[in-house]
């Protein structure tokens, strides 16, 4: 793979997996941003996609449907840790993928295997493009996209811990409701035929449940700086 890397430093992929409220976005962007990597957030690709299935009326109800329109958006990802960008057909949907419309829905349009085959392409151009290396973090990034990463980990924690971080996100969201979904997105994603959220062999488990953000950060930090010494 050539990626025209400044030779000082081998590029680093480094991949976070885990399910929703491990604290997988705020660890990957800053890890990124200290070590100097590009970011990724492979979440945001399949909700780009299902706000676009939304957007233009496709029956997410049928998989043949949205099989056969996968390839057609546009997907642009800005992979600078400190404002990370998202377009569809050249439109800024960083906000509108977050509502819940679209994340009610995003797990039906990931499990569509075309759908997977597109996003997963286009993550591992934009990783072995990355010149200095970059954090990819996702659900299926060490086992399915990135499989040859230099370092994989495996972000958990406890169902309540991981609802109340999400319900802190998700302004005036219930905590009981917020934990049902979570369990509920977890055994779909987990259940998927297609590459599902799973821990790769290989990847170093971190349980976030009692530690802070700084402390995840800095344990994810210094397992890059590990693994970049032993090359």
């Amino acid at each position: 793979m050539e990626n025209g890397a400044a030779p000082t430093a081998k590029p680093v992929i480094v991949a976070i997996d885990g399910p929703s409220g491990t604290g997988k976005s705020s660890t990957s962007k800053a890890v990124a941003a200290q070590l100097g990597l590009s970011y990724l957030d492979t979440g945001a690709q399949y909700r780009a996609i299902t706000w676009w299935m939304v957007h233009n009326g496709i029956d997410l109800a049928d998989p043949t449907a949205i099989a056969a329109v996968a390839g057609k958006p546009e997907i642009v990802s800005g992979t600078d840790p400190a404002a990370p960008t998202i377009t569809v057909d050249g439109v800024d949907v960083a906000a509108p993928i977050r509502t819940q419309e679209v994340t009610s829905k995003v797990s039906a349009v990931s499990a569509v295997p075309e759908v997977r085959t597109r996003i997963t392409e286009l993550q591992r151009s934009l990783a072995t493009g990355a010149e200095r290396g970059i954090v990819v973090e996702g659900r299926d990034i060490g086992t399915t996209v990135l499989p040859d990463a230099d370092l994989k980990v495996f972000l958990t924690a406890s169902p309540e811990a991981r609802a109340a971080r999400r319900s802190g996100e998700l302004k005036g969201a219930d905590l009981h409701a917020t934990r049902e979904a979570l369990i509920k997105r977890d055994a779909a994603d987990s259940s998927r035929k297609t590459s599902p959220l799973a821990k790769a062999e290989d990847a170093v488990e971190v349980d976030t449940t009692e530690l802070t953000l700084a402390q995840v950060i800095e344990c994810v930090v210094t397992l890059v700086e590990e693994k970049r010494a032993g090359k």
